[in-house]
């Protein structure tokens, strides 16, 4: 074996400023990139404008670069299909479906505890009025 070889795997530190590891969880702590992943593992391979319409609000510029960022990091597939007009599926990948149980989970959590968090604000501004 080379000594190149017998080199562990590099360590990695989110806490870290420069870690590499921190513009991952940049990318899936966005609000659209996590909603995305939701989105395509309960319903599968889905089009540009499925996505858009599942997703109440997103602009068309956030949901391409979201969907370019999750491509680029491995978690999503692009198919062109030669069509009239063309068709562009977006499907996740295995390491895009490891993150489903945890963002389902995320999603979930978030809509069961929004009545605490809406008194807690409500709380908080007024006594901070």
């Amino acid at each position: 074996m080379t000594a190149s070889a017998q080199r562990p795997a590099p360590q990695f530190n989110a806490f870290a400023a420069s870690c590499p590891s921190r513009r991952l969880l940049d990318t899936i702590g966005d609000k659209w990139v996590s909603l995305l992943i939701v989105a395509l593992g309960l319903r599968g391979p889905l089009r540009y404008s499925e996505l858009s319409s599942q997703l109440e609000g997103v602009s068309q510029k956030m949901l391409t670069q979201s969907l370019r960022r999750m491509e680029r990091d491995g978690l999503v597939t692009r198919t062109l299909t030669p069509s009239m007009p063309v068709r562009v599926d977006y499907e996740l990948t295995s390491l895009g479906r490891s993150l489903l149980v945890v963002m389902s989970q995320l999603k979930e959590w978030a809509e069961l505890h929004m009545p605490e968090v809406d008194a807690s604000r409500a709380a908080y501004d007024a006594d901070h009025r």
